[in-house]
């Protein structure tokens, strides 16, 4: 049974991760510009903030939860300008030569964590979480063991797609030349905008 709803959080958690937006551009961006560390490191961010959402979810935490519903609207302001001012800052970024890799903790922190509190920046993940664990039965029935089960293998599998993601960019990073590197930055600074003019306008 353990075994069974680990499993059953990592196709969740790595289902939830894997559809392509904001932070998927962030990483797959980061990993061709810098290198694999600092584009997986993005990537665990957003696994830690699947974490906390699906435990949120799990567990019933009503104060944290009705908290992030309540401000749903500012947090989804507040992603949204960073969002703004990220792609501002992606389009007019000029790229390091694709052979070099960014090296420093301080680096990859800043990595981690800006895309850990972008992702908390919408709630409406936690919301997913909650549906799923309900159709599931997960935490009605007040079995916190395999809640905690449940929430480690969603971890997990959202880390396991960040992984895959970022290991798989890598492998290309080489076929890119500086100018290549340059209307990437231009085309994901662009989307990464527009993505935030458009959660601005919901």
């Amino acid at each position: 049974m353990v075994i069974s709803d680990f499993f059953q959080g990592i196709v969740l958690g790595f289902s939830i991760a894997a559809p392509v937006g904001p932070i998927g551009l962030l990483c797959i961006r980061r990993t061709l510009v810098y290198g694999l560390k600092v584009g997986f490191l993005s990537g665990v961010g957003a696994a830690l903030a699947d974490g906390i959402f699906s435990f949120i979810a799990a567990f019933g935490v009503t104060v944290v939860s009705g908290f992030l519903l309540e401000h749903r609207t500012v947090l989804q302001v507040l992603g949204s300008m960073f969002l703004l001012g990220f792609g501002f800052f992606t389009f007019r970024s000029r790229p390091n030569e694709p052979g070099n890799t960014i090296r420093g903790d301080g680096f990859g922190r800043n990595a981690c964590l800006s895309t850990f509190f972008l992702t908390l920046t919408n709630p409406m993940t936690m919301m997913a979480f909650a549906a799923v664990f309900a159709g599931m039965g997960i935490g009605a029935a007040r079995d916190y063991r395999q809640a905690a089960v449940v929430v480690c293998g969603v971890f997990s599998g959202s880390l396991l797609w960040w992984s895959v993601l970022s290991h798989a960019v890598n492998r290309l990073r080489t076929r890119f030349d500086e100018n290549s590197l340059v209307w990437i930055n231009r085309l994901s600074g662009t989307v990464i905008m527009v993505l935030g003019v458009v959660g601005l306008l919901l």
